[in-house]
């Protein structure tokens, strides 16, 4: 089984606040997706912010964070924002 830390944006940090909510492997973060995955660390790291998000999606599609395109950051801000609610 592949290192969390293997996928693009995914520090030893990242990995461990992943591991801690049961998302320790590549394969279960590409199974539940970015939007859970964060839902599921919000509860757990309340202070956690939109750009953690941007880096699990990125993980996700194997993209630099910062090279999302803007209709995605969009949407997910508004998932960001709906979650702080």
């Amino acid at each position: 089984m592949a290192e969390l830390t293997s996928m693009v944006n995914i520090g030893a940090e990242m990995a461990r606040k992943l591991t801690s909510v049961g998302i320790d492997s590549p394969e279960k973060l590409l199974a539940v997706g970015a939007k859970q995955a964060f839902a599921e660390l919000k509860q757990v790291y309340p202070n956690i912010c939109l750009v953690h998000l941007y880096a699990l999606e990125g993980a996700v599609c194997d993209t630099e964070f910062n090279n999302l395109p803007e209709e995605k950051k969009e949407e997910l801000k508004e998932f960001s924002d709906f979650l702080k609610k």
